[in-house]
């Protein structure tokens, strides 16, 4: 089994992008992140959790008993906090390796580069073109099937 047997087209945002907008990309298609391009091609994968970093307040982050004495009508306003910002904000500020195979890559290549560099998913890129992506859930479905 190749990464060319697992890709499938998958949503892309540029780092300009609005956050906001990001964010209800992934909730809406139930992504667990998504391809940030630029000129067409993977630039950073952007992980929700990067997008919930921005909404969280950091005292909530430092201390998750803070967190607690937040009541829900209030927790909504820290979306809001999103408003104006844009996906290059939420990207780490080191990026780390970018997380891209070839069609070829094996299930085994494609696992040891998501561990290795804690993404939720890879790009596949043929002839500097994105094809798509296969995600953690993708490959767990493949790697638990009889």
């Amino acid at each position: 089994m190749r990464a060319r047997d697992l890709v499938s087209g998958f949503p892309t945002v540029t780092a300009d992008t609005p956050v906001i907008d990001a964010a209800r990309l992934l909730a809406e298609q139930d992504l667990p992140g998504l391809i940030v391009v630029d000129d067409g091609r993977p630039s950073s994968i952007l992980p929700g959790t990067q997008v919930l970093r921005l909404a969280v307040p950091g005292y909530c982050i430092d201390d998750p008993a803070l967190a607690r004495v937040v009541d829900e009508a209030h927790a909504d306003v820290f979306l809001q906090s999103l408003a104006g910002r844009t996906v290059r904000e939420a990207l780490p500020a080191n990026p780390r390796e970018l997380p891209v195979a070839d069609p070829d890559a094996t299930v085994l290549e494609l696992a040891a580069l998501m561990a290795r560099t804690h993404s939720p998913l890879v790009a596949i890129v043929e002839d500097d073109r994105l094809l798509g992506a296969v995600t953690l859930q993708a490959l767990l479905d493949r790697l638990m099937a009889p």
